[in-house]
């Protein structure tokens, strides 16, 4: 049998530097692959043939030996080359040539930008890990970062893509520092200088370690690898670590990085030895050789080509048919590699799992990992995912910050050598009890007082550190004020001033160029107006001390009372009993009495006196209350507004006044005022001038301003004006920082530290005095007098209930003792209006067994025959039951029949009552129905 003919194919491969260091370890790795792939697949018809060209480290050399290798050699793809740089250059030559270009050593996002579909990036793209570097930035707090990069375009292809990360997370970059590859010490020492003299002291830095080496010794140096210090690098470092001897290791005490993560597979544990004995025999002169990440990519680069060029096959194509055939070959192309799983996207290599190392006694150590999923993490479990995960720093094993510290540092302080924070103030006229800019005509000394620099400095005081500063004021040569507050604030964005201390108010487009701390004074925009005493002098002023509400409920509650008492002594009491007219009068006449306890009539019923009693002592309170309203507002001064609402100055054409330079003049106008009714003012004098005058004498009706400068102007002439408002929200004071600021979340800490105790108290009393007229003078509020009946509902509700509970108990009674009438069968509807006809005429009549006519029969009886008080008295029933003539005969006042029947009267007589037969209720019932008949009868 014959045996299988292989076809080779040729490759290029561009690296630099093949007589020593990463060069002839690539190609180790690379050579090793192919051995190892045409072992596992001997029946494979293809085999690769390297053609080897060194770079000599140039875009030149790169370029110069890949023409070569496609002119001459005719080669189907090149492997390499070895930067950035260079396979930017190759990048072109081979979408020309429609040959593959694959690096597994070129990192830079930049060349992305080719978009070529021949350049394959087989090495972990640098803009891949940006997010892992913000995501411990964000971890730790730090708001300002500083990138410390080489300046070539591997260090620059990462910086757009890591400034967009971080401002993500709102964290600022104030400055690049961009060195040389060729850099000197001295270079190198002058770029460290200048970042000591800055207050950010987190860096990132981005190079290779033949740069980052020198960059680290000279920053030990200099004692910038001390506490306080923050050293973040990216894979590039760290990556390459193991090939550092051990000086430039520990000179990297406390750095951070990021680092590629490889899997600890069976296939590498066992690659590594078999790698190390190859290259130890291939290349004996060089001792202790160490395999990075970038070899291992080397090995998977040759390995997926070979495996490319298979699939392709040995089908004669021109060059531009094979190469783009091959190029689809590399895309699709998915394995599990010697460096983890390899596969593409969009010609890129997806690895994007890092672990965070910590260098620390001369080796790194492992602290934590990150993934685009899970964000930072302890650990990765067997699928690579994570135990427990957030972007917090908790979620890292303790680390070692430079000066051996175990604390994370706070990313800035105030440099020893750096001047005072400039503090700017604006310069005022008026209301100088906020900011008031006193000189020294002797020595030129500027002094800074009022309300905000004292609640700054005492902000500063809570601070856990001392921050030197000195105030500035905003003014021209000649002392005046050299703008507005907001030109002040963009003096911050401008890097004029470090921060702005004063009145400034906290405003949406101003916080689009500076940032704000929390506000110290109360929110929004208020107005001044003049008052006026309102105590009434007509002749109706009796009636305000109520409500109308509240004087209708109790007319109401007063007649409820009446009807109440009506029906629980009607019966019982002749002092409710009579013509009707006389019982509704009697009835009102005594509720309305109470009111000034004038009443003369008896009260004889338990639960009559028991509503009276709850009664009387709601209007008790009444009465009280409404005298003591009454008397304040006869006496003491009441104070109103002239006005309430700005939309009454708007709709009145009334003119309005501000404070000049305040942004209160553009809100002003946005509700509607003309500038001609739009006055500004400088001091409290002037603005007390013109609200004296009034508008319609040239002054004005309000002044508008925010709530603290308008506090401040009514304590001053409390006697005369008041506060309405809030009218417009606003945020408040606040004092201004740059963006990003890392001074910002302390100082606002200390705000907030400040205003919640007894100090910022302290100082409104130091500084907002009000006027001597204003003294013990409680009562010249604007308040009004009049009660309503929110405040007596509980009472006119314990009445009721009182007045309905005895009534329910009342009705009952009456019904059961009658119920004898209830319960006779009724034979007709007719019959059953009658019974309930007769409950009310029984209601209607006396109740004789009542103690208060029991007593007047007792009396009548003993006048009239005196020689029976004896039988009377010794009678075993004393309760003197009624026979029917003495019924009618002591009923002739009855206003309604009794039993339906009438008779014609003769002229002259008496009118004759029907009188029933008997008192049993049945037999009463039954005489209804034959009484209409005998009537008739009579008719």
């Amino acid at each position: 049998m014959a045996q299988n003919k292989t076809i080779p194919v040729n490759v290029g491969l561009v690296l630099d530097d093949l007589d020593s260091g990463d060069g002839k370890i690539w190609l180790s790795c690379i050579k090793l692959a192919l051995s190892d792939f045409y072992a596992s697949h001997a029946n494979y018809k293809t085999r690769l043939v390297l053609n080897t060209r060194d770079s000599e480290k140039s875009v030149v050399g790169a370029a110069t030996s890949a023409v070569d290798l496609i002119e001459k050699v005719k080669v189907k793809a090149i492997l390499g080359p070895g930067t950035s740089m260079q396979a930017g250059f190759l990048i072109n030559l081979g979408d020309q040539v429609h040959v593959p270009i694959i690096s597994f050593s070129a990192t830079s996002p930049s060349l992305n930008s080719f978009h070529s579909s021949y350049f394959f990036q087989f090495a972990q793209n640098d803009s891949s890990q940006v997010k892992a570097i913000s995501s411990i930035v964000k971890a730790f707090g730090w708001r300002q970062v500083v990138p410390v990069y080489v300046d070539n375009e591997f260090g620059e292809g990462v910086i757009p893509f890591l400034t967009d990360a971080l401002e993500d997370i709102d964290v600022r970059v104030p400055y690049r520092s961009a060195i040389s590859l060729s850099a000197t010490d001295g270079q190198i020492l002058e770029e460290l200088y200048k970042l000591m003299t800055m207050q950010t002291r987190v860096f990132i830095v981005h190079m290779r370690t033949d740069l980052s080496s020198r960059l680290f010794a000279k920053a030990r140096e200099i004692g910038m690898m001390t506490e306080g210090y923050v050293w973040l690098t990216t894979n590039g470092i760290p990556n390459e670590l193991k090939s550092l001897n051990s000086s430039v290791i520990r000179s990297m005490q406390g750095v951070l990085g990021i680092q590629t993560y490889v899997p600890q597979t069976v296939k590498l544990e066992e690659f590594m030895p078999r790698w190390k004995r190859q290259f130890q025999q291939d290349n004996p002169t060089i001792i202790d050789a160490q395999l990075l990440v970038f070899g291992l990519w080397a090995y998977d680069s040759a390995f997926a080509l070979a495996m490319a060029v298979e699939e392709v096959g040995t089908a004669s194509f021109e060059v531009s048919q094979y190469g783009q055939k091959l190029s689809h070959a590399l895309s699709s192309m998915r394995f599990k590699g010697i460096a983890g799983d390899f596969s593409l996207v969009d010609g890129q290599l997806q690895s994007s799992t890092f672990q965070i190392v910590n260098v620390n006694g001369g080796r790194t150590r492992v602290v934590g990992f990150w993934t685009p999923e899970n964000g930072l993490m302890n650990k990765l479990n067997s699928t690579n995912t994570s135990f427990s995960s957030t972007s917090n720093k908790g979620n890292l094993a303790p680390i070692m910050w430079p000066g051996d510290s175990l604390t994370a540092p706070k990313g800035w302080q105030i440099p020893a050598n750096d001047k005072k924070l400039r503090i700017g103030v604006p310069v005022k006229v008026g209301f100088t009890e906020f900011v008031k800019i006193t000189k020294d005509p002797s020595t030129n000394a500027i002094n800074v007082t009022g309300f905000t620099i004292d609640v700054f400095e005492a902000a500063v005081k809570v601070l856990p550190y001392p921050l030197p500063f000195e105030f500035i004021p905003f003014a021209k040569p000649d002392g005046t004020s050299a703008g507005t507050y907001s030109d002040l604030c963009y003096q911050v964005y401008l890097g004029n001033y470090d921060a702005v201390v004063g009145d400034t108010t906290i405003r949406a487009d101003r916080s689009l160029y500076v940032d704000f701390t929390m506000p110290f004074t109360e929110c929004g925009v208020a107005m001044a107006v003049p008052v006026i005493d309102v105590r009434s002098k007509n002749a109706w002023v009796f009636l305000k001390p109520l409500t109308w509400e509240l004087w209708l409920t109790t007319s109401c509650v007063f007649v409820l009372i009446g009807f109440v008492m009506w029906v629980l002594e009607h019966r019982i009491n002749e002092d409710f009993r009579g013509t009707p007219s006389h019982q509704v009068g009697t009835s009102i006449w005594f509720s309305f009495s109470t009111m000034v306890f004038a009443q003369r009539e008896r009260v004889v019923s338990n639960l009559a006196r028991f509503v009276m009693i709850i009664w009387v002592f709601v209007v008790l309170i009444l009465t009280q209350s409404y005298t003591a309203s009454l008397t304040s507002l006869l006496t003491v001064q009441q104070l109103q507004p002239t006005v309430t609402d700005i939309k009454d100055l708007l709709r009145k054409g009334e003119n309005v006044g501000y404070l000049t330079g305040a942004y209160v003049y553009d809100i002003l106008k946005q509700v509607g005022f003309a500038d001609t009714k739009l006055k500004g003012f400088k001091t409290m004098e002037e603005i007390d001038e013109a609200l004296s005058k009034g508008s319609a004498n040239g002054g004005i009706a309000a002044i508008v301003d925010e709530t603290p400068n308008m506090k401040l102007f009514v304590a001053k002439f409390c006697s005369k004006y008041t506060m309405i408002g809030p009218i417009f929200e606003t945020a408040g004071f606040g004092f201004v920082f740059p963006k990003r600021s890392p001074l910002l979340p302390d100082v606002s800490q200390a705000v907030l530290n400040v205003t919640e105790g007894e100090v910022i108290l302290n100082i409104e009393n130091k500084w907002f005095k009000k006027g001597d007229n204003c003294k013990d003078n409680p009562t010249q509020e604007l308040s009004n007098n009049s009660l309503g009946l929110d405040s007596f509902w509980g009472l006119f509700l314990i009445s009721g209930v009182a007045s309905l509970l005895s009534l329910i108990i009342f009705v009952a009674s009456f019904l059961y003792r009658h119920k004898h009438i209830l319960k006779h069968p009724p034979d007709s509807k007719a019959l059953t209006w009658r019974k309930i006809r007769s409950m009310f005429e029984i209601f209607n009549e006396r109740d004789f067994n009542s103690r208060m006519f029991k007593s007047s029969q007792q009396r009548d009886g003993i006048a009239g025959n005196p020689d029976n008080i004896a039988g009377d008295a010794n009678s075993p029933n004393n309760n003197w039951p009624e026979s029917t003539s003495s019924f009618n005969s002591n009923h002739t006042d009855a206003d309604f029949e009794f039993f339906g029947g009438q008779q014609t009267q003769s002229p002259g007589q008496a009118s004759p009552e029907i009188v029933p037969s008997t008192t049993d209720p049945a037999t009463i019932i039954a005489e209804m129905h034959t009484t209409p008949a005998t009537a008739q009868d009579n008719n």
